[in-house]
């Protein structure tokens, strides 16, 4: 545990990292920043054409 250590708020302030251990948070107003969603959640592909 320390400057390595992945999971742990040090180690990833040293690895300049973010998450569970070290969330975002905004300056202003001092909560944590999410994510926002993806757009294209339902978006679907086409299936390849098959060669005869």
């Amino acid at each position: 545990m320390g400057k390595g250590d992945r999971r742990t708020r040090r180690g990833k302030i040293y690895r300049s990292s973010y998450g569970n251990a070290r969330p975002h948070v905004d300056v202003v107003t001092g909560a944590a920043v999410a994510k926002p969603a993806s757009a294209k959640a339902a978006t679907k592909k086409a299936a390849p054409r098959k060669k005869a």
